[in-house]
């Protein structure tokens, strides 16, 4: 009998408490990450012309597309100045927002996890110590 309450004992507390642990690490990343990670990556930049679903860029009130299109739109350098094509216009992105948003359920089944854990952990630790200390009249 005493072999089964010693497995009881590591069972209902050191499961709950490797789960707390993991779980309470990965609530802990997610919410200390850095967020100028998600930027698209230089080689993966976007082209003007792929942008539009995520972004709108006016200049002086006309669409970015519509001023390079017409040439309007000139980059001065030491050598000069040159008409900027559509294919010199890239874009890059902050993905943060969306990756954040994508990883929300996982984290909302960590923090189940977790909170079902403290619990289990609690009752494992109500339990052990109301055995090792039994109350005056019980029954052994």
């Amino acid at each position: 009998m005493r072999a089964q309450t010693a497995v009881f004992r590591y069972l209902s507390l050191g499961l709950p408490a490797l789960f707390l642990l993991t779980s309470s690490v990965r609530i802990y990343s997610f919410l200390h990450q850095r967020p100028d990670i998600w930027w698209t990556p230089r080689g993966g930049m976007v082209p003007l012309a792929q942008s539009h679903d995520r972004v709108a860029v006016y200049v002086a009130g006309a669409e970015l597309d519509d001023v390079v299109a017409a040439g309007r739109l000139r980059l001065q350098r030491d050598q000069g100045t040159s008409a900027i094509a559509p294919n010199d216009v890239t874009m890059r992105f902050n993905n943060w927002d969306r990756v954040r948003a994508q990883q929300l359920p996982t984290m909302l089944m960590y923090g189940t996890t977790a909170g079902a854990a403290a619990a289990l952990l609690l009752v494992g630790l109500i339990l052990t110590l109301a055995e090792r200390n039994p109350q005056p009249g019980a029954r052994a």
